[in-house]
C-alpha cells in the first residue's frame, strides 16, 4: 500500500495555504474534501433540528451502555457488537444513495433488534440477561455542523462521494489561546520518564482490525490503522501471537502493539486500498500519510510513584464514535510545533508555514490493579484527576503512555483522519489503543527509572 510524508517548497505551500484561505475565508462554505470521502460514551446528541439536511445516522452505543459482561460469553458478545457497527456502516452507504432518507431507519432497527436478541442470549447462557436492550434498537438521523449538507451535495455533483470533513472542522492554530493545564507535582512526585522507540511505519503495516474491541473480526474498525511496534497484530492476535511477534522496536524487549487511525491526505488520489474494506469500500480515500515522527513516552504521576503496568494490559484512548456518542470519552488532542500549549479537541489544526501537525494521544493512567481488560474496554483503567493528578480510589499509577505523531502535511485544511463511515472523519473521533506486550524485566525498569527521576530510553 503506497505511503508518503510530504514536503513542499515553500511556493508550493504558499499556493495551497492560498488555497485554504479561499476555502475558508470569503467564499468559505465551500466543503475541504471535494475530492474525496472516502470506539464509545453515552451521551446522545439532539436529534436532527427542523430544516436542516439529515447528514448521519446516529444509534445507542451498546457496548457502553452493557452491564459487566462474563468472561464466558465475550467473545460472542463483541462479535455482536461487531455485527452492530457493520449494520450501521451498510445503513449509512444506503443513506447516502437513498431520496427518502428515513427509509434506512426501519430496515436497521429490524437487523439491529436481532443482533440484541443474541447478544442477550449470550449473556442469558451464563449469567443474567440485560434489561432494556430492545430500547436500543431504534435510530434517528441526525445533521452535521453547519454546511456539510452543502459539502455532500457539492461533493456528488462534482461525482464524489464526499463524507467529510467540512471547512469547519479546521481552524487556525494561531487564534487559539493557550489552554494547557497540568496538575503541580507533589513530594514524592515520579518524576521520570521512559522512551521507546519504535519507529513510525516506515514498513507500512496497516489493517482495518481492531483485535481489542472486535477480536476475531476482519474490518471490525471499518478504517486503516497504522501500527508500530508488534508485527503480529490483527484481529486474530492471541496473547501469544504476541508474545511471540516480531517488534519494530528498537528494544527488543518491547513487542507492545502500538496503533491509530491513519491520517490521510484528501487530495483526489487513490491509495491501494481504494476499493477494500477499512478503505474505499468504508467511505476512507485519500492517500495514507507516514508521519514525520512518532515519540512513545512512558511518563510518572503528581501524586506519587508507579507501579509497573501487567503484561497485556489493553487501552483505548479517546472514541471512535465521539460525533454520535458525544464526548465523553472523546480525548483527542490536536495542534502544531510550536503550539502545543494550545490543544484542540473537536477541530484539526490549520498551521502555520514551517509548522507541522501534531497529534497527542495521552492514555489513562490508573489501574484497578486486577484486570487486564474490561467488557467496554475502559472501566479497567482510569484517567487521574486533571487538577490534583490523584488516581480514583481503589486505582494504582501506572506509567502513562503518551503517543505524539508529527505530519508534515501542505497547511490548511486539506486532511482527515480514517474513521467509521457514519462519523464523518470528525476530528473529535480520534483515538489510539495499546497493548502492553513488554518484556517483565523491561516493563519493571520502566517503573523504576520513572519512579527514580530519571530519563531513560
Amino acid at each position: 500500500m503506497g505511503r508518503t510524508s510530504r514536503k513542499r517548497s515553500r511556493l508550493t505551500q504558499r499556493m495551497i495555504a492560498a488555497s485554504a484561505a479561499l476555502l475558508l475565508g470569503g467564499g468559505g462554505l465551500i466543503a475541504v474534501n471535494v475530492y474525496a470521502s472516502a470506539e464509545e460514551g453515552t451521551d446522545q446528541p439532539p436529534p436532527q433540528s427542523a430544516g436542516q439536511q439529515a447528514s448521519t445516522i446516529n444509534c445507542p452505543d451498546v457496548a457502553n451502555q452493557l452491564p459487566e459482561v462474563p468472561d464466558a460469553a465475550r467473545g460472542e458478545v463483541d462479535r455482536r457488537l461487531a455485527d452492530l457497527d457493520s449494520q450501521i456502516t451498510q445503513a449509512y452507504a444506503e443513506f447516502t444513495r437513498a431520496e427518502e432518507k428515513e427509509s434506512v431507519l426501519g430496515p436497521l432497527e429490524e437487523r439491529r433488534r436481532g443482533t440484541l436478541g443474541q447478544i442477550g442470549d449470550a449473556m442469558d447462557r451464563v449469567g443474567d440477561r440485560p434489561e432494556n436492550l430492545d430500547s436500543m434498537a431504534p435510530c434517528t438521523l441526525r445533521a452535521a455542523d453547519q454546511g456539510q449538507g452543502q459539502q455532500q451535495e457539492q461533493g456528488q455533483e462534482q461525482g464524489q462521494r464526499g463524507n467529510g470533513p467540512e471547512a469547519g472542522d479546521f481552524v487556525d492554530i494561531t487564534s487559539v489561546r493557550p489552554n494547557v493545564q497540568r496538575p503541580r507535582d507533589r513530594r514524592g512526585a515520579s518524576r521520570g520518564t521512559f522512551t521507546t522507540r519504535c519507529g513510525r511505519n516506515e514498513n507500512g503495516k496497516f489493517n482495518p482490525d481492531n483485535v481489542i474491541v472486535a477480536p476475531g473480526v476482519s474490518n471490525g474498525a471499518h478504517h486503516m490503522h497504522d501500527y508500530v511496534g508488534n508485527q503480529a497484530t490483527d484481529a486474530f492476535s492471541s496473547d501469544q501471537d504476541l508474545a511471540n511477534g516480531r517488534t519494530s522496536c528498537r528494544n527488543q524487549g518491547d513487542k507492545s502493539t502500538y496503533y491509530w487511525p491513519v491520517l490521510r491526505l484528501q487530495n483526489g488520489k487513490d491509495e491501494n486500498d481504494a476499493g477494500a474494506d477499512g478503505g474505499g469500500k468504508d467511505q476512507n480515500v485519500g492517500e495514507i500519510q507516514t508521519p514525520a515522527s512518532v515519540t512513545l513516552k512512558f511518563a510518572g504521576n503528581p501524586t506519587g510513584k508507579v507501579v509497573a503496568m501487567p503484561r497485556f494490559l489493553r487501552i483505548i484512548t479517546g472514541d471512535a464514535k465521539a460525533f454520535t456518542n458525544g464526548d465523553a470519552n472523546a480525548n483527542a488532542s490536536w495542534s502544531c510545533t510550536g503550539f502545543e500549549n494550545r490543544q484542540l479537541k473537536d477541530k484539526y489544526p490549520i498551521c502555520p508555514d514551517g509548522s507541522n501537525v501534531v497529534r497527542t494521544f495521552t492514555f489513562q493512567s490508573c489501574w484497578d490493579g486486577r484486570n487486564t481488560d474490561s467488557a467496554n474496554h475502559r472501566t479497567h483503567v482510569a484517567f487521574a484527576d486533571p487538577r490534583s493528578g490523584a488516581c480514583p480510589q481503589g486505582f494504582k499509577a501506572i506509567p502513562q503512555l503518551v503517543q505524539r505523531i508529527v505530519y508534515d502535511v501542505p497547511p490548511g485544511p486539506g486532511f482527515a483522519v480514517d474513521s467509521f463511515p457514519e462519523q464523518l472523519h470528525k476530528p473529535v473521533t480520534d483515538h489510539g489503543d495499546f497493548i502492553n506486550v513488554f518484556d517483565e524485566r523491561l516493563m519493571q525498569r520502566v517503573a523504576k527509572c520513572i519512579n527514580s527521576g530519571q530519563r531513560c530510553a
